[in-house]
């Protein structure tokens, strides 16, 4: 089995902190020519300034990753660099409360737009490329590998989240569509669940609420949070030869904490 990653052209969106930028840092350490994508272009322009000295293997770009334009202009800026591309990673992730009883479709449509539109419109855009730049290769090849990056709130909703709960679940069956729909032309499409894996927003809740750490420990079986280095290490899995039958599954990282049941271990 080859987890070989080298010489492959990937983007990776949601690039700049968290997760998005452990995976793009994961794929370039491992020999993929990598581009940072990210709505946030300081942030974005900080984390890319460790390869300052290696144009040929990691460029940066900055735009909005739910506009359709800013998504041209991103595969636009990976073929000019690398001239094609293999690997799509979508990380980027919007995260934000919702009252369940607030008949305002705002922002609703906000995170669907944020969280499954944006995936799946580049989604789209990157596979008619990487079906394009396939001709005349051999059955046997592996067109593209396509992962998207979702969390537990898709399974289990948050009411103070609803509207990021339903965008994880659309996105997660929007996974499942676009695999069968790519599987003829060799594209596999998969995704990865998390949860208890230190990512930005976890970050930032931990600072605002210290004690959450030990609750999120307590109701994680494998007793720890992960550094989003360990779920990166998934996605590259996914998008290597290794994973070469793998399609339409979304795996879960989570310390099986999606396994617990928190009545019983209070209960217990």
């Amino acid at each position: 089995m080859s987890m070989s990653i080298q010489g492959k052209a990937a983007i990776v969106t949601g690039a700049a902190r968290g997760v998005g930028l452990a995976i793009a840092r994961h794929l370039t350490e491992r020999g993929a020519q990598v581009m940072f994508a990210d709505n946030d272009e300081a942030a974005l322009s900080s984390v890319v300034s460790d390869y300052e000295n290696d144009q040929s293997q990691v460029r940066r770009f900055a735009g909005n990753m739910s506009e359709k334009l800013a998504m041209a202009n991103l595969l636009s800026a990976t073929l000019d660099a690398f001239d094609r591309v293999d690997i799509l990673v979508n990380a980027h992730r919007f995260v934000k409360d919702s009252d369940p009883l607030d008949t305002d479709m705002d922002t609703l449509e906000e995170m669907l737009r944020q969280n499954l539109t944006s995936s799946l419109r580049l989604s789209q855009m990157v596979a008619k490329r990487m079906i394009k730049q396939a001709e005349g290769e051999g059955p046997a090849s592996q067109t593209g590998a396509i992962v998207n990056i979702s969390t537990l709130a898709a399974r289990r909703p948050i009411p103070s989240m609803l509207g990021y709960s339903i965008a994880c679940a659309a996105q997660e069956q929007a996974t499942r569509g676009l695999a069968l729909a790519l599987a003829p032309h060799r594209i596999r499409v998969n995704g990865v669940s998390f949860s208890s894996v230190m990512s930005h927003e976890l970050q930032c809740a931990l600072k605002e609420d210290p004690d959450k750490r030990a609750q999120i420990i307590a109701g994680t079986p494998l007793g720890r949070i992960a550094p989003a280095d360990e779920l990166a290490e998934t996605v590259h899995y996914l998008v290597s030869d290794g994973a070469r039958f793998v399609t339409g599954q979304i795996l879960t990282v989570d310390g099986g904490r999606s396994l617990a049941d928190s009545v019983t271990a209070q209960i217990l």
